[in-house]
């Protein structure tokens, strides 16, 4: 699959990666520590949920949150299909789901969870800006156009994500978004994408 960025691109997004990544876990690690004795108290299981998602070329990578729902949800799944807003497989969105968490509740709605990803951006799994990573059992269902989006580093935030998050339903358009931010790359586009980022979470659109 070749590059769609230069080599000068993909420097220029590694350093920034790693630069924001690395004052960003030292800012925030007191407030993931506070949310981690949070998630403790409130539900038994581990802390931090380890998921394997599809990065960069169809790598397998584990990607951390922190735990939001009880533990074995990913077990439960099947029992709550019928619940998915998307009737999509490849698009699991469930807006009152009952695997979650009380806690979990809160701290999805403020996109919490996704803190300590800034790990997996640190050790390059993933890019601050990028496609959402997704599921490796999705591939069997990818058709020739999907797989375009794996082109490029999954992101902490990205294109679909300022756009409605979880209230695009629809996969293509997923998939459109996401090839719309890689053949259109610029150093430019991702500030405006983080940009957005910081209203999206305070606004919560789409998010639970």
């Amino acid at each position: 699959m070749p590059a769609p960025l230069t080599p000068g691109q993909l420097l220029l997004k590694r350093c920034v990666d790693v630069a924001a990544a690395s004052i960003g876990l030292v800012v925030t690690l007191p407030f993931i520590a506070l949310l981690a004795v949070l998630v403790k108290l409130d539900s038994p299981g581990p802390v931090v949920f380890a998921q394997a998602r599809l990065g960069l070329g169809g790598r397998r990578f584990m990607m951390l949150k922190l735990r939001t729902m009880h533990d074995g949800a990913d077990d439960q799944k099947a029992s709550v299909a019928h619940l998915n807003r998307s009737d999509d497989s490849r698009l699991f969105k469930i807006p009152e789901d009952p695997r979650v968490t009380r806690l979990g509740r809160t701290v999805r709605r403020w996109s919490l969870d996704e803190l300590p990803q800034l790990y997996n951006v640190l050790v390059g799994d993933m890019s601050l800006i990028g496609p959402r990573p997704f599921f490796d059992e999705d591939l069997s269902n990818y058709e020739p156009h999907h797989f375009g989006r794996l082109a490029v580093k999954p992101g902490l935030t990205g294109l679909w994500q300022v756009s409605g998050r979880s209230e695009i339903l629809d996969f293509e358009e997923v998939v459109r978004l996401d090839r719309e931010y890689i053949d259109n790359w610029s150093f430019a586009s991702d500030l405006w994408i983080l940009g957005r980022t910081v209203p999206a979470v305070i606004n919560r659109r789409g998010a639970y």
